[in-house]
Order: C-alpha cells, then structure tokens, then sequence
C-alpha cells in the first residue's frame, strides 16, 4: 500500500469513527502518539502500585489487606495489558520498561505524593482513581482498537477501586473526630493534584488537539476536568467533608462548578522531578526490576528450551 492509499484508508476510518488495528497503515506521528500516551499509562500504573503497597502491611484489618492486595494486583494486571498494547505498534517491552528507568519515559505526577496515613488510601482510591475513571472511560473508544478494548476492562476494575476509596473515606468520616479530621486532611492533600491528572489547560497542552482530531482522546484536558469537579462536589458533601477551595461555587449561568486555580508551577515542578517522591518512587521501581532479573532470565531460559524441544519433536 503506498502511502497516500494508507492516508486516505486511515482518514476515512477515523472519519467514520471506526477503529484502526495494528496491521492498518497508520501515520507515523499517530503511531508515535500513541506509543508515548499508551506506555506512559502503562508506567503510571506500575508505578501507582507504590504508595498503595506501602499499607498493605499497615491496612486496618484482614479485610482491608485482602481488599488492598486484590487492588494492587489489578494496577499490575492494568501494566501489563496497556504493555501489551504499546507493543503491537512496534516497539519492544524491554525497550519501552527501559525507557521508564532511565528517565526519558514520563508517568502520571500524582504518584510523585506520599500516602501519609491510611485516610490517603482512601483519597487515592475515591479522588484518583475517579479522576481516572472519568479521563479513561472515554478512551474506551479510542481510535487505536487495542488501546480501546485495554480500557474497558481497566475501567471496570477501576470503578471497584473507587468504590473502596469511597467506603474508606466514609467510615472515616463518620467515626470519631480524629478520624474524621484525618479524612478531611486527606482531601485537602489530594484535591488539586487529583485535578491535574487531566493534564494542563488547553492552552497550553499541544498534543491534545490533534489527539482529539484523531480520536484517540475525545474530550480536552478542561472540559474532563470539569466534568470531574462535577461529579466529586455531590459526593465530598455526601461524605460530610469539604473540599479547601473557596472560589468552588455553582454557576447556574453555565450550569457547572467553578473552581479555582491550580498551582500548575508545583505541577511542572514535579513534573521535572521535583516532587516529595520523583526520586524514591523511580529507585524502588529500579531495585524491583534488578532484583527480578532472575525471573526475566529463567522465563528467557525456558522459552529458549521449549522451543528447543519443539523444534527436535518437529524433526523427528
């Protein structure tokens, strides 16, 4: 297929809001988009799983460890799928983790934060997970259909995760004053990162437009963000707490919240590794790797020795 056939194959398909497959021609840009946002997401789960794992010891009860543990292993299931994906546009795992652990591949800012007690398991699974929800759901139809049918699985098990934030966070809120205050402080922490999940203001995110012409994503970074704020103002009342933002206020003219600025230079800077975590999070992430090593080789060692075997019984 020349390349002006592929073009006009790949417009028409996007045109008509279908779904490209890995053997469709694709544009290199498009494909290098998605390689970057598909394994970035990919990195941000694995790397997610950090400041949850983290209480896994230190959960309240055997119920909560064993609710813990299960949503722990959903994020490292969420990797390896989206992995997965990002390989059939041509580049290899190895090359994509490498990326990771050298520092030319980004993952999501939000887990640069520390969990600081167990009410911020809560607000991960509530404000995060949620804001994740409403960011992916979306992506559910994405233009590239390996991408989209990753989704709807992750977004089933996301759902669940969110729910288990919310119960956190509701037991707390109508426990004790302590536990209540703790819940509240939790909130007050993750409020306005969980809100820059979605990424800058229009304004200034370049790849989004044309992210959106192609129908990868489907909604701009403000107006996810705003269906966000949204959804969580009912919910936070619901729970009894607040968010701190003073200038949160309904606007009946345009039927949404208002909400206030974000501090997108603390945004930037952690995005420069900056944050509370950028350095503890990437070397526990390297430790892991090397001290996996073993399992990539045994695994390497006895493909190499299935195949062997194969291939003589093929013979013979």
């Amino acid at each position: 297929m020349t390349t002006s056939t592929g073009q006009e194959a790949f417009e028409r398909i996007i045109a008509e809001d279908s779904r490209i497959e890995p053997t469709d021609w694709m544009p290199d840009a498009y494909r290098k988009t998605l390689t970057r946002q598909i394994s970035q997401h990919a990195h941000s789960e694995i790397i997610g799983m950090q400041p949850e794992a983290n209480w896994i010891s230190r959960a309240p009860s055997l119920k909560r460890k064993a609710i813990l543990i299960a949503k722990v292993q959903d994020e490292a299931g969420h990797g390896l799928y989206l992995y997965s994906g990002a390989e059939t546009l041509g580049t290899g795992r190895d090359e994509l983790v490498d990326q990771l652990l050298t520092g030319r591949a980004k993952y999501s800012s939000i887990f640069n934060y520390p969990a600081r007690t167990w009410a911020d398991i809560g607000a991960i699974g509530w404000l995060v997970d949620g804001a994740a929800i409403c960011n992916q759901v979306p992506l559910c139809r994405a233009s590239y259909a390996p991408y989209g049918r990753a989704m709807v699985r992750i977004c089933k098990e996301e759902s669940f995760h969110q729910r288990q934030g919310w119960e956190i966070l509701y037991e707390l809120a109508h426990g004790t004053e302590a536990q209540k205050q703790m819940a509240q402080e939790s909130i007050n922490r993750f409020y306005g990162p969980a809100l820059q999940m979605f990424g800058p203001p229009d304004e200034d995110s370049p790849n989004s437009q044309q992210s959106m012409e192609w129908k990868i994503k489907r909604f701009s970074n403000d107006e996810l963000r705003q269906r966000f704020v949204d959804m969580i103002v009912p919910q936070v009342e619901a729970l009894g707490l607040t968010f701190d933002d003073p200038d949160l206020t309904w606007n009946e003219e345009r039927g949404h919240y208002d909400y206030g600025e974000l501090d997108w230079s603390e945004f930037k800077a952690v995005i420069r590794g900056e944050g509370p975590c950028n350095v503890q999070r990437m070397q526990r992430r390297r430790q892991a790797h090397n001290d996996g090593a073993w399992v990539l080789e045994a695994a390497a060692a006895y493909a190499e020795k299935t195949a062997r075997a194969t291939d003589s019984h093929l013979i013979a």
